[in-house]
């Protein structure tokens, strides 16, 4: 493979993967494959692929705490990213720098990867940082040594789908499955059962499949494909099997939400599977403080009001289907929290008509719709907006949803909103595309509270 330098720098890079376009897909794993040939990446101690519909960052973040509190060295390729492409590939925790990804790029287009599409060489750049390290010549030269070598753990999510998503096209020692739904239908097909088929299509010969509870139909898929291919399938996820102190909500999850119980415990099987298939002790205490301090930003993360970036308290929120949007209408009940308002936009693909009836039932204030900067496929705030009905009013930008929302709470709620802001937060939501816009705004709320607190 001959060497040649295609990046001189993290923006040469980054203006490749603006020009290929981030939502481009097709459905065959040939050139990918061809890449990865050519690189000859070694395989990193354990590997697991997180797919599914809802949940497979959260997942995948359990799984990548779990590891990296016993002492491994661990990968996590998570999408999509909120401002920074580097927020997809993390050691450890903590994304990969521009001057460390340099190398990496260099040799995936040195091996092929001009033909690959966005998602395609990101997963190739993923898979040569967890493998093969980073070079010291273009490491961060403030990174600690230990931060060049290949990582012991790899967790993989998914994009989109299974059959012929990147990330099935490298090695897997275990394969988690989140719950399946609908979405993406136009790409994977209109029913639970032709969709959970496409994600099936992931599952490695003879590699265990580890599941949370899934609608029959797609657990009647799930489980036909994996005898097919001789692979041990298991049922995971139950909050009984989660460390005492987790299970009995003495030590809180890190993630919010009923739902992430779920996500855990199946994050735990799949996390036991590999420490006994690798000889790695297991600890219920290490156990227990990976899953209380995992962190991704956007999963009904609280922000609160800042004087400073002009928002009044914040909870932001990934959900951006209906099923998304009924766990996250159930969690607000059940934490007796009413927001004093909504901003919320989504994408066209996402049966605005079903998001926006559950929107109706959270939203009991206005709803300001912004666009979503940047993305052909989100629904303008004018449209939107009228699919919405009741309050719902269109936004030049995010920075404007924000202070629409302000003077909302100044307005009519500046009782309740000052004594109770947690109860009574401007919730966003929608589409992880928008929490980006966002986040763009207030990048310090991407890092953990306790790293790098998001205050006003």
């Amino acid at each position: 493979m001959r060497s040649h330098t295609h990046f001189a720098s993290f923006a040469e890079l980054a203006a490749h993967l603006d020009k290929l376009g981030m939502f481009r897909m097709r459905p065959e794993l040939g050139k990918l494959r061809e890449v990865l040939g050519r690189l000859a990446l070694p395989k990193p101690l354990a590997v697991a692929q997180v797919a599914g519909t809802n949940g497979k960052g959260s997942t995948a973040t359990f799984l990548a705490a779990l590891a990296q509190a016993h002492g491994l060295r661990t990968g996590l390729f998570t999408s999509p990213h909120f401002v920074s492409f580097r927020e997809r590939i993390r050691i450890n925790g903590v994304p990969v720098s521009e001057a460390a990804i340099l190398a990496p790029a260099n040799a995936v287009m040195a091996a092929g990867g001009e033909t690959l599409t966005y998602f395609e060489f990101v997963t190739a750049l993923a898979a040569y940082i967890f493998s093969a390290g980073i070079s010291a010549s273009v490491a961060d030269p403030l990174a600690p040594a230990e931060s060049l070598a290949p990582v012991d753990v790899a967790v993989m999510e998914t994009g989109l789908g299974g059959a012929w998503d990147a990330v099935t096209a490298l090695p897997a020692d275990a394969l988690a499955y989140t719950p399946i739904g609908l979405d993406h239908c136009r790409v994977l097909g209109d029913t639970v059962t032709a969709i959970a088929t496409d994600k099936a299509g992931a599952i490695r010969g003879g590699k265990p499949v580890f599941s949370a509870a899934q609608p029959a139909e797609a657990l009647a898929a799930l489980k036909s494909i994996a005898a097919e291919r001789g692979s041990p399938f298991f049922l995971a996820g139950e909050r009984e099997s989660l460390p005492d102190p987790i299970r009995d909500g003495a030590i809180p999850l890190g993630l919010a939400g009923e739902h992430q119980y779920t996500n855990a415990g199946l994050a735990l099987a799949v996390w036991r599977h590999l420490a006994r298939e690798n000889g790695w002790d297991v600890s219920e205490e290490k156990e227990s403080r990976a899953l209380a301090t995992a962190f991704i930003p956007g999963r009904l993360q609280y922000v609160p009001a800042s004087e400073a970036h002009g928002h009044p308290a914040l909870l932001l929120d990934g959900a951006h289907n209906g099923h998304g949007m009924a766990a996250l209408g159930k969690n607000l009940a059940a934490k007796g929290v009413a927001p004093a308002a909504v901003i919320f936009a989504c994408l066209e693909d996402k049966n605005p008509a079903e998001m926006a009836a559950h929107l109706r039932v959270l939203a009991t204030g206005p709803v300001f719709v912004p666009p979503i900067q940047g993305n052909p496929r989100a629904l303008e705030p004018e449209q939107l907006a009228r699919a919405i009905g009741l309050a719902a009013v269109p936004a030049t930008s995010m920075a404007d949803a924000l202070a629409r929302a302000r003077e909302h709470v100044a307005a009519y709620m500046p009782v309740e909103a000052a004594a109770h802001p947690e109860r009574h937060p401007v919730l966003i939501c929608g589409s992880l595309y928008m929490l980006g816009d966002f986040f763009a705004l207030r990048p310090d709320c991407l890092e953990p509270p306790t790293q790098k607190d998001c205050k006003p």
